[in-house]
């Protein structure tokens, strides 16, 4: 967390041009940030719009658990699937059980 400069009373030259050349860097520092967080913001948001054909987060995220319950949804079915499986398997080896002498 930045900390709130304290006020420096009579400070010579040479500090106060080190103090605006830090300041500089830093600032120069936050521009190349901000710019490369801004190119990465506008990839990505390319980047959704071809694949789910829309950039707005409130979309997406509707997409999202859209996809989710579909996933859930197909998951349950699978679930299903093989239980009636498993249980005419069962039942397949029960029937063969009885047939022996």
């Amino acid at each position: 967390m930045p900390t709130k400069p304290t006020p420096k009373s009579d400070l010579d030259i040479e500090q106060l041009k080190k103090r605006h050349k830090d300041l500089e860097e830093k600032k120069i520092t936050a521009e190349a940030n901000l710019n490369n967080a801004s190119k990465l913001l506008d990839e990505l948001k390319r980047e959704a719009k071809a694949k789910y054909a829309t950039d707005d987060p409130a979309q997406l995220q509707k997409k999202l658990q859209d996809m989710k319950a579909e996933n859930d949804r197909k998951r349950a079915e699978y679930q299903k699937h093989l239980e009636e499986i498993e249980s005419r398997l069962v039942q397949v080896e029960n029937d063969f059980a009885d047939r022996k002498p």
